[in-house]
């Protein structure tokens, strides 16, 4: 009989991997830029680590890890991101305790994830991502968000705009989250499975369903935006005035609030018109986790 790769993994063959080669050496030079090292941490790590940082309610968890168990009886899965591998690693090795504060890291390599291949999207899949731990300043944020602006922009892809939002503190969070209940719950009986188990463990990421993107309800769902408390609105506040002075065009998406449930503050993602890609293709994300840390066992890290 004949062989195959699996389905939603590709080879990458001469020709092709000198292509691969080169984009590594541009986002590696960026990194270096922005005084950002390199972090490598294994492509699998204990199911517990992502059911907890990631969160159970979220697709990837509930839906799209491949788990397994390994011959001792033990959880494994591979990782469907890089957040919560470096977040593991930061507490275990003990990084708070460095003398430099801020800690600027990246990785870079394969992520896996069960889910329907199509263009553009395999359960093979490499992700460049990039961590800033141990600042709470909105200068950070923005940092953050610059540098993915400066990648996408050194691909060459055209037509790029930058979506931000705020989910807010914990203060802000549990208010909105009553208001989500307050709206949906008339509306329970329409929503899918998926959503109606969301709605008492986390209604937030009813917003971020594909299968009811289109009711009604979603449309009319109050904003994170207008629940924001003080120090939380005052942390956004400074983010937008911080991206006005460097002249970065962006968009307050009152919508965003993407799909795992470690984010608090400013989210962001980065979509492109660019024609190679179709209309508006998302490209990059991501966000601001001040309680991802402690949630694992290490202090309390923004």
């Amino acid at each position: 009989m004949g062989y195959s790769a699996p389905r939603g993994t590709v080879d990458i063959l001469p020709g092709q991997s000198e292509k691969w080669i080169k984009l590594e050496q541009l986002l590696r030079t960026i990194a270096a830029n922005y005084n950002v090292k390199e972090m490598r941490t294994p492509i699998f790590e204990h199911a517990e680590l992502f059911n907890r940082a990631v969160g159970d309610t979220s697709d990837v968890v509930s839906k799209e890890m491949y788990t397994f168990q390994d011959k001792k009886g033990r959880y494994i899965s591979l990782r469907p991101e890089g957040t919560a591998g470096i977040a593991r690693a930061y507490v275990e090795n003990k990084m708070y305790g460095l003398p430099e504060k801020l800690q600027k890291v990246y990785y870079m390599g394969p992520m896996f994830r069960y889910e329907r291949p199509q263009n553009g999207r395999q359960r093979q899949f490499h992700q460049f991502g990039v961590e800033m731990l141990g600042v709470e300043s909105p200068y950070v944020d923005v940092e953050c968000m610059l540098m993915a602006v400066t990648v996408v922009e050194a691909l060459g892809l055209q037509n790029v705009t930058l979506h931000i939002n705020s989910l807010g503190d914990n203060e802000s969070r549990d208010a909105y989250r009553e208001a989500l209940k307050d709206h949906f719950r008339g509306h329970l009986d329409d929503l899918c499975e998926d959503c109606k188990a969301r709605f008492e463990k986390n209604p937030l990421r009813i917003l971020d369903c594909k299968v009811d993107a289109k009711h009604p309800a979603m449309k009319t769902a109050p904003k994170t935006i207008d629940y924001l408390s003080e120090s939380a609105k005052n942390h956004f506040d400074k983010v937008c005035s911080l991206l006005d002075d460097l002249e970065i065009d962006y968009v307050i998406d009152t919508n965003l609030v993407r799909g795992l449930d470690y984010y608090s503050h400013t989210v962001f993602e980065i979509i492109s018109d660019d024609p190679k890609l179709g209309a508006g293709a998302t490209v990059g994300g991501g966000g601001r986790y001040n309680g991802l840390i402690e949630e694992i066992g290490g202090p309390a890290t923004p």
